[in-house]
C-alpha cells in the first residue's frame, strides 16, 4: 500500500471535504449521529428490557435464574441475525450507494421495535408470545446489521482525511446515545408500581419508536451520496461484494472482528449481564438503570475524545491503550458489580464504559480504512456485526451460563473475559495503521 501525504489531495478522485464545519458536512454528521441514535435506541431498548423485565413477562413460569438465561437467549438471537443483515445491506450499499440502504434499514428497525410493544402476553396467546418476540428480535438484528457500518461510512467518505477518526466517531456516539435514551426510557417507566410496569409500562418506550422513525426518515432523506462512492470506477464494482471481500480482504475482516469483539463484550458484561446481576445482588432496579445511563454518558465523552486523539496518534495506539486497561480491570469490575452497592456498581460501569470509549472512538475509522471502496460497506458491516455477536450478543448469555455453571461464582467468567481481551490485544498489535492513507487508494 502506498502511503501518501494527507494534506496533498489535489487530483485525487472523490477527495473528501476540506472541513467538518460546512452546512453539508454538519447535515451528514447529524444524519449519522441521529440515525444511529434512533436505531440503537430501538436495539438497546430490547437489551435493557431483557435484563429487567422480559423474564417476568415472557418466561414467568421458569425459575428466576433460568428465566434470565432464556431472556438473554432472545437477546442473543438478534445478534445472530446481524451478519446476515450486514451482508445483504452491504451488498446493496456497495453496488448502488449508501444512502437508500440506510433509509431501508431504519424503516425495518422502527417497525419491528414498535411491534415488540404490541405483543400480547403469554396469558393471551400462550407460547406464541415468546416465539413472536424472537421473530421480531431477529428482524431487529437484521435491520441493525447494515446500520452502524453504513452510517459510519456516510461520514467517513465525506470527511477530510486528517479528521476521519473524529468524524466517523459520530456514528458510534449516536449508538452510545441511543443506549442513554433506551435506559432512561425504561428507568422512567420502572417508577410505576411493579405490576403496572410488568403489565403495560415496559411497552411504552417500544411504542415511542414510531415517532422516532418519522424523525429519522426525514433526516436520512436529506443527505447526499458520498463522493468516494459516487466517483468510484463502477467497472471495478464486483458482482457479489461479499465474495470479493472474503477473497481479497478476508484477513482484514478477521483483524477488525477480533479487534472489536472486546469493546462490545465490555458493554455486554457490565451493562446487560451486570445490570441483572447488580439488581439480584441488592441494587434497586431504577438506581441500576440510572447507573447504566451514567455509563453511557461516559462512553459518549470518551468516544469523542479518543477519536480525536486517534487522528493525531493513530487508531491502533489509542485502541491498544483501552484494551490493556480493561484487561487489567477485569477482577475489580466483577467484584464491584457483585458487591450489591449502588456506588460500587456506578464505579464499575462508568469506568468500564469510559475505557470502552477509548476503543470505540477510533474503531469506526479503523474499520473503514481496512477495506477498499468497492467492498467497504460489506466489510465494515460484517466487522461490526461479527464482533458484536461475540461481544455484545453472546457475552451476557455466556456470562449468565458461566455463573450458573460455577454455582454463582464469577471466577470462570473473569478468566474467559480476560482471554477474549488478550486476543483483541494481539489483533490490534498486528493490524496495519492506515490513518494516513487516502480512502480511494486503499486496495
Amino acid at each position: 500500500m502506498t502511503q501518501v501525504n494527507r494534506t496533498n489531495r489535489v487530483g485525487i478522485p472523490g477527495a473528501e471535504n476540506t472541513s467538518l464545519n460546512t452546512k453539508s458536512m454538519r447535515r451528514i454528521i447529524a444524519s449519522a449521529f441521529l440515525g444511529n441514535l434512533i436505531e440503537y435506541y430501538d436495539f438497546l431498548l430490547y437489551a435493557t428490557a431483557s435484563a429487567v423485565v422480559f423474564s417476568q413477562v415472557f418466561f414467568s413460569d421458569l425459575p428466576p435464574a433460568v428465566g434470565v438465561f432464556a431472556s438473554f437467549g432472545t437477546l442473543a438471537a438478534g445478534y445472530l441475525a446481524r451478519p446476515l443483515g450486514g451482508a445483504v445491506f452491504g451488498h446493496f450499499g456497495d453496488k448502488y450507494g449508501r444512502k437508500e440502504v440506510l433509509i431501508a434499514s431504519m424503516m425495518l428497525m422502527g417497525i419491528s421495535t414498535t411491534l415488540v410493544g404490541l405483543i400480547p402476553s403469554p396469558a393471551t396467546i400462550g407460547v406464541m408470545a415468546p416465539i413472536v418476540l424472537v421473530m421480531l428480535r431477529l428482524l431487529q438484528g437484521f435491520a441493525v446489521g447494515g446500520e452502524l457500518g453504513g452510517s459510519m461510512l456516510l461520514v467517513l467518505e465525506h470527511a477530510p482525511a486528517e479528521k476521519r477518526g473524529f468524524a466517523a466517531s459520530f456514528a458510534n456516539m449516536g449508538a452510545a446515545a441511543g443506549g442513554i435514551f433506551a435506559t432512561l426510557a425504561i428507568a422512567l417507566v420502572s417508577l410505576l408500581p411493579n405490576d403496572q410496569f410488568v403489565t403495560w409500562g415496559w411497552r411504552v418506550p417500544f411504542l415511542f419508536s414510531v415517532l422516532l422513525l418519522a424523525v429519522g426518515y426525514l433526516i436520512r432523506r436529506s443527505v447526499t451520496e458520498t463522493p468516494v462512492f459516487a466517483n468510484m470506477d463502477k467497472t471495478e464494482a464486483p458482482d457479489i461484494p461479499l465474495v470479493a471481500m472474503f477473497k481479497n480482504n478476508g484477513k482484514n475482516l478477521l483483524t477488525t472482528v477480533l479487534s472489536g469483539m472486546s469493546l462490545y463484550a465490555i458493554a455486554g458484561i457490565t451493562t446487560v449481564w451486570g445490570l441483572s446481576r447488580a439488581i439480584e445482588a441488592g441494587v434497586e432496579r431504577t438506581d441500576a438503570l440510572l447507573v447504566t445511563t451514567a455509563g453511557s454518558i461516559a462512553l459518549v465523552a470518551s468516544t469523542m475524545m479518543s477519536a480525536k486523539i486517534s487522528d493525531r496518534l493513530g487508531r491502533r495506539r489509542v485502541m491498544m491503550t483501552g484494551a490493556v486497561l480493561i484487561l487489567l480491570s477485569v477482577p475489580a469490575l466483577l467484584w464491584l458489580i457483585d458487591s450489591g452497592s449502588v456506588w460500587f456498581f456506578t464505579l464499575a460501569v462508568v469506568w468500564a464504559q469510559a475505557v470502552e470509549g477509548l476503543m470505540f472512538g477510533p474503531y469506526g475509522a479503523f474499520v473503514g480504512e481496512q477495506f477498499p471502496t468497492r467492498v467497504r460497506y460489506t466489510g465494515a458491516s460484517l466487522s461490526y456485526q461479527f464482533s458484536s455477536i461475540i461481544g455484545g450478543g453472546m457475552a451476557p448469555l455466556a456470562a449468565a451460563g458461566l455463573v450458573v455453571f460455577a454455582s454463582g461464582s464469577t471466577v470462570a467468567l473473569g478468566a474467559v473475559w480476560a482471554l477474549t481481551i488478550a486476543i483483541t490485544v494481539v489483533a490490534i498489535y498486528r493490524a496495519e495503521e492506515r490513518r494516513s492513507h487516502h480512502l480511494e487508494e486503499i486496495k
